[in-house]
């Protein structure tokens, strides 16, 4: 077997980030303090906020696991799409809250919300997977929270996603769109209240009362990395749809939007093929990796059949798609993916 030249993924690090940590670590202040506080006033700018109303986390599982906690989710029905990360799953069961599962839409990964309303909730978890936003309108029977993890910076009607419900989360571990070196996370919302009883809880320490909270502490060195991260989110962006469309336009069947209204980011570059095994085993050979990006068997449920979900389990393979990557190296890819359409 051919030694891996291409990886699947790869970090987007360079020398501004080097030394935003390292600018931390002379200062000697290496927990929670000011550059905690100048991330989330940046992110506020970036979505367009007042200052506080964001709360930047320690990751984005803490980030999920916190909206849930200030929207009182236990043994509440919350909403949870089958095919999406086990953290969602994971975060519903350790607050105490009843999951319900969602199969997903018929034309992509993401839940069809007119579906999802016949269904009885206290509160929706609404990825937008793969970077394509999902899809949500007004006056909805339940609490949303929606989760950008995929897709942070993805605009519908060039309108940032995020703030559609009550608290936005995210995720920026070491394969989002950008990240605060390894580990990371954010809730946003337009309700400052929220966001300042969520500071109160994750600000645990040196606390005159005897309150209940806990340590979901960012550090200095992460929310350095991530502002520095943060003033190359257009940059990622026009890459990553670059590649995308070296990809599209080879012929390939790509996961896409024919929607103009909706500005997905490219998260992650979804072939669609009924033989992903095949698909990744020639790629390999000519040290190209490739993945499933969620198996059959990473369902969260398997008590009843997801008729879509299983589908896209079973047919779509993940590209490299990363900004470092070398457009030489995604029309390599492309030209072996061709000889392999079925």
């Amino acid at each position: 077997m051919k030694k891996i030249i291409i990886p699947h993924n790869s970090l987007t690090i360079a020398n501004e980030e080097k030394k935003a940590a390292l600018k931390v670590l002379d200062t000697g202040w290496l927990t929670s303090g000011d550059e905690v506080e100048l991330l989330e006033n940046e992110m506020c700018k970036f979505f367009s906020i007042p200052k506080g109303h964001a709360i930047a986390v320690s990751s984005g599982s803490s980030a999920l696991y916190l909206a849930l906690w200030a929207l009182k989710a236990s043994k509440k029905r919350v909403g949870i799409p089958v095919y999406s990360c086990c953290s969602l799953r994971n975060a519903a069961h350790l607050i105490g809250a009843k999951p319900v599962y969602l199969d997903s839409s018929n034309q992509n990964p993401n839940i069809d919300i007119e579906d999802v309303k016949k269904t009885d909730l206290d509160i929706l978890i609404a990825p937008s997977i793969y970077g394509i936003p999902v899809e949500l309108n007004s006056s909805l029977p339940f609490e949303i929270i929606e989760d950008i993890s995929q897709a942070f910076g993805s605009k519908i009607n060039g309108k940032k996603i995020g703030l559609r419900g009550e608290i936005g989360i995210c995720s920026f571990a070491a394969t989002k769109l950008i990240t605060t070196g390894g580990q990371g996370g954010l809730i946003i919302s337009k309700k400052k209240s929220i966001i300042d009883k969520l500071k109160d809880f994750r600000d645990f320490d040196n606390r005159d009362d005897k309150k209940i909270r806990f340590n979901f502490l960012m550090t200095n060195i992460q929310a350095a990395i991530g502002r520095e991260q943060l003033k190359k989110i257009s940059i990622f962006k026009k890459k990553r749809e670059e590649i995308f469309k070296i990809y599209l336009n080879s012929g390939l069947n790509m996961l896409d939007t024919d929607k103009d209204y909706l500005d997905p980011i490219r998260h992650r570059a979804i072939l669609i093929n009924p033989k992903p095994n095949k698909v990744i085993a020639n790629l390999r050979k000519f040290g190209i990796s490739s993945i499933i990006p969620l198996r059959n068997k990473e369902l969260l449920d398997k008590k009843k059949r997801y008729k879509n979900a299983e589908r896209f389990s079973e047919s779509f393979i993940a590209l490299p798609i990363y900004p470092y990557l070398a457009k030489k190296n995604v029309k390599k890819s492309s030209k072996i993916c061709l000889k392999i359409k079925k």
